[in-house]
């Protein structure tokens, strides 16, 4: 992998990636070129666990302080030590003029931003913005057993010639999904159930950083 490639662990809510099972699989993926990505409620908890991952945080409103109930706002993430925030997942998503905001405020809190988008024009809409990271991941393809890389091969070199820093997800399961993605240009994937799930996360997340 390229010095600046990174692998993005998504705990989602899968039981595995909750409440202390979040912070046992947090510890076991310690390490300097993973970002784990954690609910708000365990966030804290896990920041305060790990010693070489950066920890950023499932989503986050795009509210600061105020009349708010139930959201997720952007000071309390903050306040939690957590170093960047995901926005727009495709099982979190968000009007574009709250994508636009949640990256305005991001940088007024001093937050690392990863915004996924669902195909390229999404995710060319979104670079106009700035974010840190712009994440392609196909809806279809999420949760599968076939990767972005073999299935769309061309998505990821079309958009890497006009995105900087392209994070590419979906299906990913191996080292030859990681290797193959940023041979197209990306600079670094996302990946969930295959490592979340698995029976040795450890061992299948030591598999894809074979290619770092």
């Amino acid at each position: 992998m390229q010095k600046k490639s990174l692998i993005l662990v998504n705990f989602k809510d899968y039981k595995q990636g909750i409440g202390k099972s979040a912070v046992k699989l947090a510890k076991q993926l310690d390490h300097k070129n993973v970002w784990l990505i954690v609910n708000a409620v365990d966030i804290k908890d896990v920041v305060k666990s790990v010693k070489k991952s950066k920890v950023i945080v499932e989503h986050a409103d795009p509210v600061e302080t105020g009349a708010f109930t139930g959201t997720v706002s952007f000071p309390e993430i903050k306040a939690a030590k957590t170093y960047g925030v995901l926005l727009n997942h495709s099982e979190k998503r968000l009007k574009f003029k709250d994508i636009k905001k949640g990256i305005k405020l991001a940088r007024k809190y001093n937050l690392k931003t990863v915004v996924s988008s669902k195909d390229i024009n999404e995710a060319e809409k979104i670079s106009r913005l700035k974010p840190d990271y712009v994440a392609i991941e196909p809806p279809e393809l999420i949760s599968g057993r076939i990767s972005v890389s073999e299935a769309k091969p061309e998505l990821i070199k079309n958009a890497a010639k006009k995105i900087k820093n392209l994070l590419v997800g979906a299906g990913i399961h191996n080292k030859l999904d990681v290797k193959k993605s940023i041979e197209y240009g990306a600079i670094g994937i996302l990946v969930s159930s295959a490592v979340v799930t698995a029976k040795n996360p450890k061992k299948v997340l030591n598999d894809l950083l074979k290619y770092n």
